[in-house]
């Protein structure tokens, strides 16, 4: 069932946590861990699942190993993100990752290789969203509104939430831009 609840301040202390955990797991094939998604979104209800990017050169199955040993389960093999329709040309290897959950606390893992377009993304949008409080207050309420309509159809949910983040985007490839944005030094 999809529940957007009001913005939990335990949120950033539990990927601290579980950011810790990984880290010592996976050690220097780690490059960066980021918390991203709405949770990382100071003030932003959210569904109840932190989401953590794991920034590695190469995804191999070591790294995936290490994952596991911390408790997470890999969901799929590789998968490929969802591909904005105003980007034509984007080659299929620039959406792939690997993801996990981890069920106590909630969890998604995406592991992304650096450079590639998903992993940009990720951290654009959080700190986009971080910097806009008119555009994080229509997401949100994007998200709410979804969730009342779809609060047992994970499609449909998405079918809506993502172009509708798609337009989002838009406006954070101008703001990256206007404020020279780089992608962010690692959370931990």
């Amino acid at each position: 069932m999809i529940t957007i609840i009001d913005y939990q301040p335990r949120w950033p202390k539990q990927f601290l946590e579980i950011a810790k955990r990984l880290k010592a797991a996976v050690g220097p094939k780690m490059l960066a861990i980021h918390h991203i998604g709405s949770t990382s979104i100071p003030g932003t209800a959210a569904k109840d699942v932190i989401d953590i990017q794991i920034t590695v050169s190469d995804i191999d199955k070591d790294v995936l190993a290490y994952i596991m040993v911390c408790g997470f389960i890999q969901r799929k093999e590789i998968v490929s993100d969802h591909h904005p329709p105003g980007i034509a040309v984007l080659n299929e290897d620039e959406l792939l990752k690997v993801f996990f959950q981890l069920d106590k606390p909630a969890v998604n893992l995406h592991i992304r290789k650096l450079g590639k377009f998903n992993q940009r993304y990720a951290l654009l949008c959080r700190d986009y969203l971080r910097n806009n409080p008119a555009a994080t207050k229509a997401y949100e309420q994007v998200k709410i509104n979804l969730a009342k309509r779809f609060p047992d159809n994970m499609t449909a949910y998405y079918e809506i939430k993502d172009p509708v983040f798609d337009i989002l985007m838009a406006g954070a490839e101008i703001w990256a831009k206007n404020v020279n944005w780089v992608q962010p030094e690692s959370d931990l």
